[in-house]
């Protein structure tokens, strides 16, 4: 408790830090504000049935997504989800499309240039979405739509709106993470699952202490202590490092020397974070979208896609996830550009020659850790349904694992290494009370 409050005090000292932590909190403050705007022309009071319908299957997790948005028929409805299909379309396209391969090297014009295509493709996928999203408004509460209004009316302005106000969230994550404390996009999404907790926690008491589930204090404590020891498991093996020893040879620069000492690559278990996970339930919406589009004879494999306790779902899950962590590793760490870094500094793997082996070397060691990080949150986000099955209700259930846990952990860890670098740096610089200072740093073998 010291060490935190002395964190904090150290978060105060520092200026950029404190405004940047304030820009986070008053962002997430309008998209949670913007979660309660209701489309126009819709009687927030008679949207009980919409609601009914999102209290279980893939539309609780959507609903969740959105931060409730999506049962509130909000302006924010469609939330982020859209923006990260429109991603994973990208980054598909940079590793098949040479076109899109060579624009990747571009460097930040590159960036800049996909970052444009994706937002264009966003709005084309929000032009799906929110027309299929207004036809089960009207079939799930016609009676909330103000009689006055036409429908072809309220089509159209839903349309717009709908399509802004997810622009307007993933304007927001741009603005976090360029002004605030990073991670923006990340951070929408958990504050969105994060919100649903308090209510999901209560109705599970409530409920263990009701006739309808029973169990009583011992049944919530067993509850409690197995999401507990998932957390503890969770964060302790998104920690979870190989490093890899590098010597340096000493060099000279003028009157500075460099090198000469052994350092190591800390190569994480979970290189990816959050992102498959991300990734792989924004594929798993899509039977959302296309289930109106079947005909009888696909419809029991459509539904039970749409059950997030059946044997295909979460197969299929757990299968993406693998997949999504892979790609997302590979697409992220580059062994050939690690080993010629390391090449140009004069280091070198002991027992490894510079150059192509050094490459092999460590695409080695990252599949090698890779396919136990991919295992673990493929099981870690299959386990609601078996908590489901075990009788807790999906709103607590969603929280022993799966999707929500694994964002929570991914990025409140993110985040606060975010804050921690901050700190360092200014440390670093001496604005803090103890430390070292540039002068007696050591040497770099950079």
């Amino acid at each position: 408790m010291k060490k935190f409050i002395e964190t904090l005090k150290n978060i105060w000292k520092v200026e950029d830090l404190r405004k940047r932590i304030g820009i986070t909190i008053l962002f997430t403050a309008i998209y949670r504000f913007g979660s309660f705007v209701v489309l126009p022309g819709i009687d927030p009071e008679k949207l009980g049935q919409l609601q009914e319908q999102t209290q279980g299957g893939l539309m609780s997790l959507l609903d969740m997504f959105s931060g409730g948005a999506f049962s509130n028929a909000s302006m924010f409805a469609l939330g982020i989800m859209p923006y990260i299909s429109a991603s994973i379309v990208m980054q598909l396209l940079a590793v098949a499309v040479p076109y899109f391969q060579k624009m990747q090297r571009e460097g930040e014009s590159g960036r800049k240039k996909i970052m444009w295509y994706t937002r264009i493709l966003t709005v084309a996928i929000l032009l799906f979405q929110a027309p299929s999203y207004l036809i089960n408004l009207k079939v799930q509460s016609q009676t909330a739509l103000n009689p006055s209004i036409s429908w072809t009316w309220f089509m159209w302005t839903g349309l717009f709106i709908l399509a802004a106000g997810s622009m307007f969230i993933l304007w927001l994550g741009e603005r976090i993470t360029d002004r605030g404390v990073g991670n923006g996009i990340s951070l929408i999404i958990m504050i969105g699952i994060i919100a649903r907790l308090p209510s999901a926690f209560a109705q599970e008491v409530t409920n263990r202490f009701t006739e309808t589930q029973g169990g009583g204090v011992i049944m919530l404590i067993i509850e409690l202590l197995i999401l507990f020891a998932v957390v503890c498991a969770s964060i302790l093996l998104t920690q979870a490092v190989r490093k890899v020893p590098v010597e340096y040879a000493r060099r000279v620069q003028g009157n500075k020397t460099y090198g000469g000492a052994r350092q190591y690559i800390p190569l994480k278990l979970f290189a990816a974070n959050v992102m498959p996970i991300i990734f792989a339930q924004a594929l798993m919406f899509i039977p959302l979208a296309l289930v109106q589009y079947t005909t009888d004879s696909t419809n029991s494999v459509m539904h039970s896609l749409l059950d997030h306790t059946s044997l295909l779902y979460n197969v299929v899950f757990a299968i993406l996830i693998i997949a999504f962590t892979y790609f997302y590793t590979a697409i992220t760490l580059n062994p050939t550009q690690m080993a010629e870094d390391m090449k140009r500094n004069n280091g070198f793997i002991p027992g490894i020659k510079p150059g192509k082996p050094t490459a092999d070397y460590i695409d080695t060691i990252m599949s090698r850790i890779t396919l136990p990080g991919s295992l673990f949150i493929a099981f870690i986000a299959v386990m609601p349904a078996f908590a489901s099955l075990l009788g807790v209700p999906q709103g607590f259930a969603q929280f022993f694992g799966g999707t929500s846990l694994l964002i929570l952990v991914g990025v409140v860890i993110d985040t606060l290494q975010q804050i921690q670098s901050h700190l360092m740096m200014r440390h670093y610089d001496g604005l803090l009370n103890s430390g070292r200072t540039r002068g007696n740093v050591g040497t770099s073998a950079y």
